[in-house]
């Protein structure tokens, strides 16, 4: 059903590169694993740039225990009771305990956190016990984070940076990674990278649901790749909604960010009624899973099309505190100061992914991941706020020091491939395609899921992958609906096989959590799925 590969390719035909570490995906946690790599021979492959990946796009900021009042236990207890009971204790400690020294490396390196003369300013987010999240620039803490990073990368003599660089395949043998196929779109041409360790750090898949907050590139890319060479995935029905993201006709979009609401921002229906503190006793500050669903609750009852955000409360500091989401709002015609703000929940964060063990290392020999293409379990069925950033920080710098360890090692030899093309004659519109899969996944495997609509998802799924990897394209497009396509088969038959509600895997039809058979993992790989 799902082939080895995208394309076809001859490896004796292709140039190919010899270099000593291959990173793709220059977000956090690509950029943090390239800095440690400085001194090899690193390549570090951007789909697009760095305005294009999710951290650059994170407006919250980044938690962790660094004031008097925190502690690395008390953001442990947090993280791991939104995990829902089976985020990984290890995984988890780790996070919390050398997160706090990863952002002293941020602070010693130049980055400067928002506060004044007493200290950090922390604000606080769902999940959260106490306030704990730095940022910069008020709303702007991906953004400069990403920027500040890639000045540093970008410095490094021995880093290269490519743009416009796609990875298509890994070049497997004998459970081990010996190449990678890469597309230059901008001379639109093949390669191969060898390489004595390859990182995943390409993100997640939120454009397989037809509502997300990720940039349109984010499509599941290194997760597919990653499946087709006989890597191991785990929970990957735990995706994230965020509750809050800006809607209106024609526009974006657009993220606005926990922190509003853990700085005063309160949540009302259609009638002007507050309701969350109807739903959780934390009200607008309950775990995501749990406000996502209050949302689409009073959606339903009101029979409108989305909730509003009322920031009266915070009218004098909105400008302030939060210069990004002031200005979007303003440009769509809205005054936050004086005007609600319509939203409504959008896909924005993949717990699943490729299983790692705690640095970073596959199943498949040569092959790492880190950030959110990753799954070590330090999430479990629901990530904490303001989380992700650390944990791209965190893992990337593990992943980072565990490659120097093969750095001394021969490259592995390259098998030689050559895969004969398809060439089926028919006509495959991939844009209407592209569009069907995540309209089907946005009804049928999103916030709230039954037996009945995941079935019907998981059919016709598998029906578009009898023609569509029947005939060959060698563009973009045609590789992201692909790898859409095959995530989103595969999240679909996770969501279905776990019979239960937890975290952010809301079944209707089983709506109670099941620890006495469900607290535990489903991976899924070639050789089928494992529960």
């Amino acid at each position: 059903m799902i082939p080895n590969s995208l394309i076809s390719f001859n490896t004796e035909k292709l140039h190919c590169e010899e270099i000593d570490f291959l990173v793709v995906g220059g977000g956090i946690a690509g950029m943090a694993v390239s800095l440690e790599l400085k001194n090899f021979n690193t390549v570090l492959l951007y789909k697009n740039g760095i305005s294009e990946t999710c951290t650059y796009n994170a407006q919250g900021g980044i938690a962790c225990a660094v004031s008097d009042w925190d502690s690395p236990e008390k953001h442990k207890e947090d993280t791991m009771a939104t995990g829902s009971g089976i985020a990984n204790p290890a995984a988890v400690e780790i996070l919390v305990r050398e997160g706090i020294d990863r952002i002293k490396d941020l602070v010693s390196m130049g980055i400067v956190f928002d506060g004044d003369k007493s200290g950090y300013h922390f604000t606080r987010e769902g999940g959260h016990t106490c306030k704990r999240i730095l940022h910069i620039e008020g709303d702007s803490t991906g953004r400069k984070i990403a920027e500040f990073m890639y000045k540093k990368v970008a410095s490094e003599r021995k880093i290269r940076i490519l743009h416009s660089h796609f990875l298509v395949d890994f070049i497997s043998q004998e459970n081990r990674i010996t190449g990678a196929l890469v597309y230059n779109e901008n001379e639109m041409k093949f390669l191969i990278f060898r390489a004595k360790a390859f990182i995943l750090a390409s993100g997640g898949a939120g454009n397989i649901f037809q509502e997300t907050t990720n940039p349109s590139g984010i499509t599941g890319d290194g997760i597919a790749a990653a499946y087709r060479c006989g890597a191991v995935l785990e929970d990957l029905e735990f995706y994230q909604f965020h509750p809050t993201t800006f809607y209106q006709a024609g526009a974006p979009r657009f993220l606005i960010s926990e922190s509003v609401r853990g700085e005063g921002g309160i949540l009302k229906n259609l009638n002007g009624e507050r309701f969350m503190l109807d739903y959780h006793p934390a009200g607008e500050l309950a775990p995501r899973d749990i406000v996502t669903r209050a949302i689409i609750d009073q959606m339903k009852i009101t029979g409108a099309n989305c909730v509003y955000l009322d920031l009266q409360g915070i009218k004098d500091n909105i400008r302030r505190r939060f210069p990004t989401i002031y200005n979007f709002c303003r440009r769509y015609g809205i005054d936050p100061n004086k005007q609600l703000i319509p939203v409504r929940p959008a896909a924005h964060y993949f717990m699943g992914g490729v299983k790692t063990d705690l640095w970073g290392k596959t199943n498949i020999e040569n092959l790492y991941a880190c950030g959110e293409v990753a799954c070590t379990g330090v999430h479990g069925a629901n990530r904490l706020a303001s989380n992700s950033l650390l944990e791209g920080l965190v893992f990337g710098w593990r992943v980072g020091k565990k490659c120097i360890e093969v750095s001394g090692t021969k490259l592995p030899r390259l098998k030689m491939k050559n895969i004969f093309p398809r060439k089926a004659d028919i006509l495959i519109d991939k844009e209407d395609l592209k569009r069907s899969i995540r309209s089907l996944m946005w009804r049928n495997v999103g916030i709230e899921r039954d037996e009945s609509h995941l079935r019907i998802a998981e059919d016709k799924l598998i029906d578009w992958t009898k023609y569509a990897f029947l005939k060959e394209f060698s563009d973009r497009t045609w590789f992201e609906t692909l790898n859409m396509l095959i995530v989103a088969i595969l999240i679909t038959k996770a969501a279905s096989a776990r019979k239960e509600s937890r975290g952010t895997h809301f079944r209707k039809d089983y709506p109670e959590e099941d620890n006495k058979n469900w607290k535990k993992h489903i991976t899924i790989s070639r050789n089928g799925m494992d529960i």
